[in-house]
């Protein structure tokens, strides 16, 4: 759940020296026709209260966690996944409540990308936010597609085996929009996040600025409303009208973050938690159908409404006291942790159940498999990423110098 899918905080380029004369990425409240020669006003800093940007907001971090570890605790305690031999709310008559809207994390996700896309890209190329964007998710994907798909085939008791031609396309992560069986249920979110890659993109290309990226975020909202009100299917496909809210909301959010707020700001993500939570009630529709019960939905309207206000917490500053050393490492364990949680996860659960008590099992099977994240992060995805970083680093030099 890229990123949401879990996207890893890049530290944000500086901005390059600007050319006098009007500047489209002046802070809002600089006069944008301002002669060079003239008294510059006083600007405030950054909502976020600093003059000099950190390289990571550690409470995102966090916050990428406790998304990672909704979805994981809807799969294990909330989902019908026939691993237990019995339904959810049957095994865990509490515990199923809670976990019955941990999908919503990946919203929270969604939301976070956004946030996070737009900061790391800030001063890059498309050349660079693409090497960027393929070392960050391909490299721990390929190995949890490898990973799930060996463990699904030696033990076929929850899922059936992948055929190897399945696998192969997976690995691609364009499985989805060809129409091939994914070979876990999770990984439906990254064509999500890549087809926000490639909208975002088009800003890079220009040159991101505060006016582009704003302007970015109303077109995209206003096109999303045509689309659906178009039903094409096409359309659909591109603009995304029903997850690109929470991807404009954090590029708003984090425009706040790096400018102070302002009217426009406030405008969008408001705009983005009312249209969002008018689809969040048929969502959790979808949601209940795999889970096999219903459960109240007033909750989902309230926890959408914490995330926007979480984000806007970071936004605005409000979070810097939380700066724990350990926030950091957490946050890197999430993108392999959603990857390979679910499927390899019943199949522990499947062989477990009945040898061990069920909460004891399900507690050490969430920490196992962090133990399991931080493993792959550490031997798989740090050394391969920089392995593949390097080599697409040198190849487009080498295209540039042709």
């Amino acid at each position: 759940m890229p990123s949401t899918l879990p996207v890893q905080q890049e530290h944000p380029e500086q901005k390059p020296e600007q050319k006098p004369g009007p500047n489209p990425e002046q802070h809002p409240g600089q006069n944008p026709g301002q002669n060079p020669g003239q008294k510059t006003p006083h600007v405030p800093p950054p909502a976020g209260g600093r003059g000099v940007r950190r390289p990571r907001l550690p409470a995102l971090d966090g916050l990428r966690l406790c998304a990672a570890l909704m979805v994981v605790a809807y799969h294990y305690a909330a989902f019908d996944s026939g691993a237990w031999g019995a339904p959810a709310r049957t095994v865990f008559p509490v515990g199923h409540v809670p976990a019955s809207y941990g999908w919503l994390g990946v919203q929270l996700f969604f939301l976070i990308s956004g946030f996070v896309i737009c900061m790391s890209c800030w001063g890059k190329t498309v050349a660079d936010f693409a090497v960027s964007r393929v070392t960050r998710l391909f490299p721990c994907y390929w190995f949890a597609v490898l990973a799930v798909s060996l463990a699904v085939t030696l033990w076929p008791v929850v899922n059936d085996a992948p055929a190897p031609r399945s696998v192969a396309v997976n690995l691609t992560m364009l499985q989805d929009p060809l129409g091939v069986e994914p070979v876990d249920g999770v990984y439906w979110t990254l064509w999500i996040e890549m087809r926000f890659y490639l909208l975002f993109a088009l800003v890079v290309w220009k040159g991101l600025t505060y006016a582009r990226a704003v302007g970015f975020c109303a077109v995209w909202g206003f096109a999303a409303v045509l689309a659906r009100a178009a039903d094409n299917q096409v359309l659909d496909q591109v603009l995304m009208p029903q997850d690109c809210w929470y991807f404009i909301a954090g590029i708003a959010f984090y425009l706040m973050h790096r400018f102070r707020p302002n009217a426009v700001l406030w405008l969008i993500t408001g705009a983005c938690l009312a249209i969002a939570q008018h689809d969040l009630l048929e969502a959790q529709s979808r949601a209940e159908s795999h889970m096999g019960h219903h459960v109240p939905k007033w909750p989902t309207l309230v926890l959408v409404t914490l995330f926007f206000l979480a984000v806007m917490a970071i936004a605005l500053g409000w979070t810097r006291r939380l700066d724990w050393r350990w926030l950091p490492a957490a946050g890197a364990l999430t993108y392999p942790l959603y990857l390979l949680h679910e499927r390899m996860g019943w199949i522990v659960i499947h062989y477990a159940d009945g040898h061990v008590p069920r909460g004891v099992l399900l507690c050490g099977l969430v920490a196992g498999m962090l133990g399991a994240a931080w493993v792959v992060h550490r031997v798989v995805e740090r050394p391969l990423s920089r392995a593949v970083g390097r080599g697409l680093r040198r190849a487009v030099t080498e295209i540039r110098s042709r």
